[in-house]
C-alpha cells in the first residue's frame, strides 16, 4: 500500500498555528499491505459543525496537497445522526465506495479535561529543599510577604484528547490509530491547523508519509 496516511502532509501554512498538540500513543496493523491506498473518505465525528467543517477541510487540504483525492464526509453525508437517528451501515459503506474512497480517516473527541490553577504574580513552586526559604518559618514569610502585593490568578486549562483512525473502506479492518493531546486552543481552525501538523509529524516519523 501506499501507506494510506500519505493523505495528511500539510501545507507551510497549517504550520504558523500557536497552539502545539503532542501524539500521546500510536498503533499499527502488523498485516502486510495487500493494495495501494489513492483516495480517504474523512469524517470528523464531533457534534460541532464548524470544527468538523474546519478539521475535515484542513485534513483534506494536505492531502490533496500530496496528490490523493479526498472526499469529505459533510459533503456526502448531512450532520444530523443521533442515537434515535442511526446511520444506516450498508448505505454509508456503499456511499462512500461510490466515491471512489479505498480508506476512511476518523477524527473523534475521546475527552475533554479541565483544569483550574493558580498562577502566581510572581516566583514559582517548588518543593524544599529545592529553595531553602521553605525550610523555616521566617524564610518561607519574608520571600513571599512582598509578593502579597503582586496578586495572581485563576485559570482554566482545557486538554482536547483525540484519537485518529485509518480503516480499509472495503473490509473497514483498522490499518493505524493515533492517540493526540492539545491544550487551550485559541481557536477551532487554530486547533484543527496544529493536529493536522501533529499527525503529518507523526506519520513522517512512523515512516509512513513520503517527504
Amino acid at each position: 500500500m501506499k501507506k494510506a496516511t500519505c493523505l495528511l502532509l500539510l501545507t507551510a501554512a497549517l504550520f504558523s498555528c500557536s497552539t502545539p498538540t503532542y501524539v500521546t500513543n500510536f498503533w499499527k496493523t502488523d498485516a502486510t499491505p495487500t493494495k495501494t491506498y489513492k483516495s480517504i473518505f474523512i469524517a470528523a465525528l464531533v457534534n460541532n459543525v464548524n470544527a468538523k467543517s474546519a478539521i475535515e477541510n484542513n485534513l483534506a487540504n494536505a492531502a490533496v496537497a500530496r496528490g490523493y483525492k479526498a472526499v469529505k464526509s459533510i459533503d456526502v453525508f448531512p450532520p444530523n445522526f443521533t442515537k434515535e437517528n442511526p446511520s444506516d451501515k450498508s448505505a454509508m459503506l456503499n456511499k462512500i465506495q461510490q466515491q471512489g474512497c479505498d480508506a476512511i480517516f476518523t477524527v473523534t473527541l475521546l475527552d475533554k479535561e479541565s483544569e483550574t490553577r493558580y498562577v502566581p504574580g510572581s516566583g514559582r513552586y517548588a518543593p524544599y529543599p529545592r529553595y531553602g526559604w521553605y525550610g523555616s518559618f521566617w524564610g518561607y514569610y519574608s520571600y513571599w510577604s512582598p509578593m502579597m502585593y503582586d496578586p495572581g490568578y485563576y485559570t482554566t486549562d482545557k486538554t482536547y484528547v483525540i484519537e485518529s483512525n485509518v480503516y480499509d473502506a472495503q473490509t473497514e479492518s483498522l490499518l493505524f490509530s493515533i492517540q493526540s493531546s492539545t491544550m487551550n486552543p485559541n481557536s477551532v481552525d487554530d486547533f484543527s491547523k496544529s493536529y493536522t501538523a501533529a499527525m503529518v509529524k507523526e506519520l513522517e516519523k512512523q515512516g509512513l508519509l513520503k517527504n
